[in-house]
């Protein structure tokens, strides 16, 4: 490390020492603290190398807070081999029962009534972020709507399900968008 960068890296970035390892201990825990901190510190130098931040206190935590993303993402991936180990156990499945593989089977049915009777927007809003996942702000890029209008659908979506799945038989949404008869349609 050349003087320049390393009289930079004393002057901007190890003056927060304490408060980067408060935010790292409240969330990963003391005994990770000071692995973080020096994986923060690698990534903070790799990347000053090649160009000082404008704002070298945000991008501190804001590489602290991403570096503590990708470690719960690498923590919830199961390697295969326990996996493989589980069949060794030779546990007994809970296999669903005859009635209970109607009543699942009937429950997908209705659900699917439902989803094609929600308007089309709504209905693609709410699959992309509740069925695929993705991210409120991918969704909106990808229909050409604002965030609150993504939100706004996803939340129609949940009203209507919860109204036709668990309300009266026939509701509209806030707005008087559309009608949703489920209970008449199903014969229930």
């Amino acid at each position: 490390m050349d003087d320049i960068l390393e009289e930079w890296f004393c002057r901007e970035i190890l003056v927060h020492e304490a408060v980067l390892m408060s935010f790292l201990t409240r969330r990963a825990g003391a005994a990770l603290a000071e692995d973080l901190r020096h994986d923060v510190y690698i990534r903070v130098l790799e990347f000053a190398e090649v160009q000082r931040p404008s704002a070298p206190k945000a991008f501190l935590f804001t590489t602290a807070r991403n570096l503590l993303i990708d470690r719960a993402r690498r923590d919830r991936i199961v390697a295969i081999d326990l996996v493989e180990d589980l069949d060794v156990l030779n546990v007994l499945v809970d296999v669903a029962s005859p009635e209970r593989q109607v009543s699942g089977r009937q429950q997908l049915q209705k659900l699917s009534r439902i989803l094609e009777r929600m308007p089309e927007k709504s209905r693609k809003v709410f699959w992309m972020r509740r069925v695929d996942g993705l991210p409120q702000r991918e969704v909106a890029t990808a229909l050409g709507l604002s965030e609150a209008a993504v939100e706004k659908h996803v939340h129609r979506g949940l009203r209507l399900l919860s109204s036709a799945l668990y309300g009266e038989a026939s509701s509209q949404d806030a707005q008087g968008q559309r009608k949703i008869d489920v209970e008449s349609q199903d014969g229930e």
